[in-house]
């Protein structure tokens, strides 16, 4: 029962049935009687009223009295206290009128006294618990989870004597489903139906956790204060957690009754430690007081069929690990085949997609590349629900019912249909944005639940506004959409291991990457290229955003005849194999260049080699000739961009150049256009590649005239040039190459 906000002015506050002090109500049932004493002096501290009913004397009277005057020295376990002494003892006490009475004695500690709880023995039917022997073969042939819970309502029946039995599983979100019931024919089944969550409040399951078992013999009972209120320990009032008589909740008497209920008793069923559901016991006709044998044969079982429940979850995870890890195997090797293209191994033959059963499409995004399979949403919709998956961090998300965990948003509605279920894993943290991703669809299902769930009540109260249990538990029918099946333990697993193995390869790839890479750097870009004296040269070189190692390159190889020529180039692409073919133009030009004796011809061959051996591919280069006593330069370009040449009051671009990108196919003679001008002192000239101008949805001639502008008013230092030019470069995913040559 959840709670509502009724703050306002003149309203009085809404009691919520889950902030109820349940641990200490402060009371207990009054089928039995409550002594908490001192276990230094076994002095009576606390006592519950109705012990005049039972044992003809007052509670006042007893305070203070050595416990063992009371109900016998030998009812009294020896301290410390050991697994032994917490074993339920049985006594016959004298009563009023000159009668005796049979009490079932059952100890614990709680607040640092000793609590003894004396249980008037009403059950005769003994021969009820000895069934737990021929139970627990029963329980033990149980092919699986379901046949389980049938075999443990019947048994728990036979040993309780209770009208109704059935077994309460939870699901993910705490709502209960009866899974088995055993019950007189008469009554109206209950199997199948669900109960909301609000029915058991969560601190009502967390004690459930630690309490197996729960009586309420009679239903309609008056609770028995505790006197004092406070207990002398604390001064608050006795912790009843561990009590069998514990009082309840008034608002669950309340569900009782509106059930038709008179008496009940749960067992709790915990697998790996969480509440899995509750073997529940109603009687409908009157109270019903199974005795300490009978309850404790059907904790005996609960627990039994606890480490069973447990057991055939395991094996069922087991065989489901199997077949995931055969898959997750094959996929690892591929992985370890095609280490240089994990994209193309998780895709092939939708191998990822087979990874988890029942999954209908997946997704896969590395190195800024996305491949879909099977029935998916659309890449734009992927997209924006992976931003929306991890917009805070975070890492694996498994989830059943989008709409429920995205909140607010619109893309759960619209995705439905493909993904009302997502099991998402990131590859690797931080800004990464690699991840992989598998899909569901809605699954339309009819929930029947015992009542309208939302049906509630409420009842002023002199403490504020009550929340009152439905009063009706007729089966009401429930659509539900935007679910789909959920995802299994294993999955999971299997994909965020998965997501380990691939971001480990990811990272070897990238270091055996860098490596090469730093090593095709050096080759393709001179640290200190020679400089003919009377000049200073500087350089830059940023890679992209996408790839430390692009095409870029820049270079100045000195001729035979004492010139020198200064080279910029650019190949398309990213990555090493771009590197490597940039190594090979290079090296190319350099021994044209020296064959030659003509920066224009060298640009000619080296152009004819890249359309007759690296068919694809496109480069562009522009060259500087020097001849350092003079100062003459011959500029010549294929598909460049131009050189700007640097006055000591002007600044514009070499005209009259002219050459094809190399790797075009050219008919004929490859006409290459130079044009020729005299550096003067303190004069320079600029090389370039395109990143440093091209900037998307503007014109090139556009960018150039910026690029002329950012040169204005810079002293002629090609180091500040260099860091000028730079400035105002595009943050895009091309590498940006500048070489500045100054004439001293």
């Amino acid at each position: 029962m959840s709670s509502t906000d009724t703050s306002a002015a003149g309203a009085l506050p809404t009691i919520d049935c889950a902030d109820e002090p349940i641990r200490i109500p402060g009371s207990i049932q009054p089928h039995g009687v409550l002594l908490a004493v001192d276990p230094s002096t076994l002095a009576i501290r606390v006592a519950s009223a109705n012990v005049a009913e039972h044992l003809g004397t007052t509670a006042e009277e007893l305070l203070g009295r050595d416990v063992r005057d009371v109900v016998g020295p030998e009812t009294v376990p020896a301290l410390p206290l050991s697994d032994d002494a917490l074993e339920p003892r049985r006594v016959t006490l004298a009563v009023p009128e000159g009668r005796t009475q049979t009490y079932d004695v059952l100890v614990h500690l709680a607040d640092e006294l000793l609590v003894l709880e004396l249980e008037l023995v009403r059950d005769t039917q003994a021969d009820r618990p000895r069934r737990a022997r021929v139970a627990l073969r029963s329980l033990q042939g149980a092919r699986d989870q379901a046949e389980l819970a049938e075999i443990v309502a019947r048994e728990v029946r036979a040993v309780t004597g209770f009208d109704r039995v059935m077994v309460y599983r939870f699901d993910a979100d705490w709502n209960g489903e009866v899974v088995a019931e055993e019950a007189r024919e008469d009554l109206d089944p209950y199997l199948g139906l669900h109960f909301p969550a609000s029915d058991i409040p969560a601190q009502a399951r967390e004690l459930y956790t630690h309490q197996w078992l729960r009586s309420i013999p009679d239903a309609t009972y008056s609770p028995s204060p505790l006197l004092p209120t406070d207990a002398p320990t604390t001064g608050r009032p006795l912790d009843l957690s561990g009590s069998t008589l514990r009082s309840v909740s008034p608002v669950h008497l309340e569900y009782l009754a509106n059930m038709g209920v008179r008496a009940s008793m749960s067992v709790s069923l915990i697998v790996h430690g969480r509440l899995w559901g509750l073997v529940a016991c109603h009687q409908v006709d009157g109270p019903h007081y199974p005795g300490v044998a009978a309850r404790s044969s059907a904790e005996f079982l609960g627990r039994t069929a606890s480490l069973l429940l447990q057991g055939k979850e395991d094996e069922a995870r087991y065989v489901d690990s199997l077949t995931i890890a055969a898959t997750a195997a094959e996929l690892q090797r591929e992985l370890t085949a095609q280490a240089r293209t994990p994209l193309l191994a998780l895709t092939a033959e939708d191998r990822v997609l087979d990874l988890v059963e029942g999954a209908t499409g997946a997704a896969v995004r590395l190195d800024g590349q996305l491949r879909l399979l099977g029935e998916t949403p659309d890449a734009k919709q992927v997209t924006a629900l992976a931003e929306q998956l991890w917009a805070e961090g975070g890492g694996t998300v498994a989830t059943h019912r989008l709409g429920h965990d995205l909140p607010g948003s619109d893309l759960p509605a619209q995705l439905a249909g493909t993904a009302a279920g997502v099991l998402a894993v990131r590859v690797a943290a931080g800004a990464s944005r690699d991840a992989l991703m598998w899909f569901r669809p809605e699954v339309l299902r009819e929930v029947h639940w015992a009542g309208d769930p939302e049906a509630k009540g409420t009842e002023a109260t002199p403490d504020g506004v009550r929340l009152t249990p439905r009063h009706s538990f007729a089966a009401w029918v429930e659509q539900v959409r935007g679910t789909s099946e959920p995802w299994t333990a294993s999955q999971v697993a299997a994909v965020e291991q998965l997501a380990l193995d691939l971001g480990d390869l990811l990272m070897r790839r990238k270091a055996e990457e860098e490596r090469v890479a730093s090593a095709l750097r050096r080759i393709v870009l001179t640290e200190r290229p020679p400089t003919p004296e009377g000049y200073t040269l500087a350089q830059r070189f940023l890679p992209s955003n996408h790839d430390a190692l692009g095409g870029d390159w820049y270079d100045v190889t000195a001729l035979p005849d004492g010139r020198v020529v200064f080279m910029v180039g650019d190949v398309a692409g990213h990555g090493i194999a771009v590197a490597a073919i940039t190594a090979q133009i290079r090296h190319a030009l350099r021994a044209y260049l020296i064959d030659e004796g003509s920066a224009a011809k060298a640009l000619r061959r080296a152009g004819a080699l890249v359309a007759t051996l690296l068919p694809g591919e496109l480069a562009t280069v522009i060259a500087v000739e020097l001849e350092p006593s003079t100062g003459r330069v011959r500029v010549s370009r294929a598909g460049h961009m131009p050189v700007l040449h640097l006055t000591a009051d002007a600044e514009a671009f070499v005209q009259g150049t002219r050459g094809p990108v190399m790797g075009v196919e050219v008919l004929g003679d490859a006409a290459f256009q130079e044009a020729e001008l005299q550096l003067g002192r303190g004069e320079c000239l600029a090389l370039f590649t395109d990143g440093l101008v091209e900037e998307r949805g503007t014109r090139v001639l556009a960018s150039l005239d910026g690029l002329l502008t950012r040169a204005q008013g810079v002293e002629r230092d090609p180091e500040e040039l260099c860091d000028a030019l730079l400035a105002s470069a595009p943050q895009g995913d091309d590498d940006v190459t500048v070489v500045v040559l100054r004439r001293d």
